[in-house]
């Protein structure tokens, strides 16, 4: 699946699964980039991974996705809502970027003039490694690059309608842990506030469907993903390397000890 693919489907709110990584280890993501997820994120903001580390592992993601189905693009979370790191991670040959901490359709706008060339933004121009993805015409890039912004504030759920409806955004991106302590919780899966989570995720998953964009969510299985993309959600990413290289460890352990 090339960027343009994948941003067309984006943004024809198809079904699509994806997984997380946390970890700088470029042969562990190759090996999931090789299994059929339809994207691969790089954590640049809370994983373990600088920028030589999302360049290896876009080089990694795309190197499994030709040994496998094919069909896997790359994606980065950048470390910031700031116009180095989105650029730099596109520059790298990531299909799109998941800007965090996003508040208001001000913020989105920003995220979207950082990740598009003139006219549409002011992204500069030297796609070091994405020329080889997409080519150097600003234009085909523009049309090619999604951006995502995260709700995961008070002030993004309070201000989700008008954060859809701005010009530029492919779509939202759910993260529960910091959506779930902004409603409230008292550490992350608090069930004290299944509720108001759970209303807050449909309310975000409605309103991007009026808006005519994607929604997405942050999941920690496959079973979970399942029922996101069946409540309405378009995309689903799968829980993270680090959380099932510790689970799978953990219960073998038990297993040999029990």
């Amino acid at each position: 699946m090339t960027a343009n693919d994948f941003a067309r489907k984006i943004r024809g709110r198809e079904k699509l699964v994806g997984y997380w990584v946390t970890l700088d280890a470029p042969p562990a993501t190759e090996r999931i980039a090789r299994l059929g997820y339809d994207y691969v994120v790089l954590d640049g903001q809370h994983g373990l991974i600088g920028y030589q580390g999302l360049l290896t592992g876009l080089l990694a993601i795309d190197a499994g996705a030709a040994i496998g189905s094919g069909e896997t693009v790359g994606l980065v979370r950048v470390e910031a809502n700031d116009p180095t790191p989105i650029g730099r991670a596109l520059d790298a040959g990531a299909a799109g970027v998941i800007v965090p901490l996003i508040d208001t359709s001000d913020d989105v706008a920003r995220a979207v003039q950082a990740a598009k060339y003139p006219p549409v933004g002011g992204r500069s121009f030297g796609p070091t490694r994405a020329s080889l993805r997409i080519g150097p015409v600003p234009a085909d890039s523009n049309a090619a690059t999604v951006v995502l912004a995260m709700i995961e504030t008070p002030l993004g759920l309070k201000n989700v309608a008008e954060i859809c409806a701005t010009p530029g955004l492919d779509g939202v991106y759910v993260g529960p842990s910091d959506l779930g302590l902004a409603l409230g919780a008292r550490f992350p899966g608090d069930p004290e506030i299944d509720g108001p989570f759970e209303e807050a995720v449909e309310l975000i998953a409605r309103t991007a469907a009026a808006a005519g964009i994607a929604a997405g969510i942050h999941t920690f299985d496959g079973d979970s993903a399942k029922r996101r993309l069946a409540q309405g959600y378009s995309f689903a990413t799968v829980s993270s390397d680090l959380n099932h290289l510790e689970g799978i460890a953990a219960a073998h352990l038990d297993t040999a000890r029990s």
